[in-house]
């Protein structure tokens, strides 16, 4: 049977029940009699604390295990949940049995080849940076930050899953290989098996193609939804952007819903929807983290993320956001707004905060600055795109309605120098039964970074790839 999680031992009411434990040790002191040490499985924040005394005759193999015990040994412990004199807490063990399952050692131990040696344990009780935590990305989920970013990451996967299964999505299982551009943007990883890469014949290669991770899931999703009628995809993506911020990643998840027979007025109130019930559902559901990131992250989440749940959304068309920024000649803008430029952080920022005084959806983009997938408006000059922009953040939510006719949509991809004949397949689907419909989607370690505080964003996702990085 596995041995019962902390965090619900925790909250049980103590009858000096025998228990057993396993975990991590977090801390180990003496005193006189007396040894207290903490132990923490991850289940929760908080460990629970095991009390030994050893004027009780605690027996050999236990009074050693005692002795060479350190912070960051696995070990596994028995003894009596009981009520706990201390403050601070509401149970403890009254133990009597410790094994050390695996040792931890505080400073460097020779083994009997090199290859064993090992290396004091780098996570001694003490603040450690997040920028020396990012180098040993492995050991990093046993600090309290990326113990809560796991924990909160999982349970905001749990709840986008159910979001969606209980209004009747389904969820798909889009490619991570693929033959096409879906943004047009270019910055995209070939896939090959052929050396050199230059000058390569692409019939010779493994999929007879030239071929690259996939930046989106969305054109696939896109057949099934003119099949099923409503599907989300929440997968990996990969960008081949050479940026080296605090924002940007090579590999991230994308959470991307599709729905058939839905204009982009359908689109940002699922969006909205979307959003608010995420941030309700983590509010309730990770309350413990979230008063960690508030406490030791960033002051003010929670009041922030109460603030968007409860919010009516504003909506705002392109022209009137940057008729707005160009009024706004104090703001001091490091890039100055024009219509017909890409919104920028700074730019989204400002509308939300002090044009439209929370979470704001900003439509009808200049075609140029948008996907080629993108329905084209009456005037012909821009299309039917919507961004969802909250406040702290700016862009959260980028989506559109599709363009669902074949002559325009054949016209912009040969406006952008695009080979039809690599997109038969989507242009089928305007071919055959064509349906208005419209999506989003949303990168989900931006969510992650939005709703915990952590300011970059390769603290958010396990192991980050990114330029220059690709360890563990």
């Amino acid at each position: 049977m596995l041995p019962k999680l902390i965090k619900y031992l925790l909250d049980e009411t103590p009858q000096s029940q025998e228990t057993e434990i396993s975990g991590w040790v977090r801390t180990k002191r003496n005193m006189k009699n007396l040894v207290f040490i903490e132990v923490s499985d991850g289940s929760c924040f908080s460990g629970i604390q095991c009390t030994f005394d050893r004027s009780t005759g605690l027996g050999a193999q236990t009074e050693a295990a005692l002795s060479a015990v350190s912070t960051g040994a696995s070990v596994k412990i028995k003894g009596r949940l009981t009520p706990s004199p201390a403050g601070g807490q509401k149970v403890e063990i009254f133990a009597d049995s410790l094994v050390i399952i695996g040792t931890a050692p505080a400073e460097k131990t020779e083994g009997k080849t090199r290859e064993l040696d090992i290396e004091a344990y780098p996570l001694q009780k003490k603040r450690h940076s997040l920028e020396f935590l990012r180098e040993i990305a492995h050991l990093r989920p046993r600090t309290n930050t990326f113990g809560a970013v796991a924990r909160l990451r999982s349970r905001m996967s749990f709840a986008i899953h159910r979001y969606f299964q209980e209004r009747d999505f389904y969820y798909l299982h889009t490619p991570v290989i693929t033959a096409g551009d879906c943004e047009g943007a270019g910055a995209m990883f070939k896939v090959t098996t052929l050396e050199p890469l230059s000058d390569i014949d692409y019939a010779k290669d493994f999929f007879g193609k030239k071929t690259f991770l996939t930046v989106s899931g969305q054109l696939e999703a896109e057949t099934y939804a003119t099949a099923l009628s409503r599907v989300y995809t929440f997968g990996p993506t990969f960008r081949a952007e050479n940026s080296n911020t605090a924002r940007h990643l090579a590999e991230f998840w994308m959470v991307e819903p599709e729905v058939a027979f839905a204009s982009l007025e359908d689109d940002m109130v699922l969006a909205e929807d979307f959003l608010k019930n995420i941030f309700s559902s983590v509010l309730k559901e990770c309350a413990d983290e979230l008063a960690f990131f508030d406490a030791h992250v960033e002051k003010g989440i929670i009041e922030n993320l109460q603030q968007v749940a409860n919010a009516k959304f504003a909506h705002i068309t392109y022209t009137d956001a940057v008729k707005e920024l160009e009024k706004a000649s104090s703001a001091n803008f490091e890039f100055k707004p024009h219509w017909g430029c890409d919104l920028q952080s700074e730019h989204e920022k400002f509308l939300t905060e002090k044009v439209a005084g929370g979470p704001v959806i900003v439509t009808d983009y200049p075609k140029e600055i948008k996907a080629f997938y993108m329905k084209l408006n009456d005037d012909e000059k821009t299309v039917r795109a919507m961004d969802v922009l909250v406040p702290r953040l700016g862009e959260i939510i980028g989506g559109s309605q599709r363009e669902d006719n074949l002559e325009k949509l054949i016209r912009r991809i040969k406006e952008l120098d695009m080979k039809t004949e690599e997109y038969y397949w989507y242009l089928d689907l305007r071919r055959y039964g064509s349906v208005p419909h419209s999506g989003f989607g949303l990168g989900f370690e931006r969510l992650i970074q939005y709703v915990s505080g952590m300011a970059n964003i390769r603290d958010v996702i396990p192991y980050p790839r990114a330029v220059g990085q690709a360890e563990f």
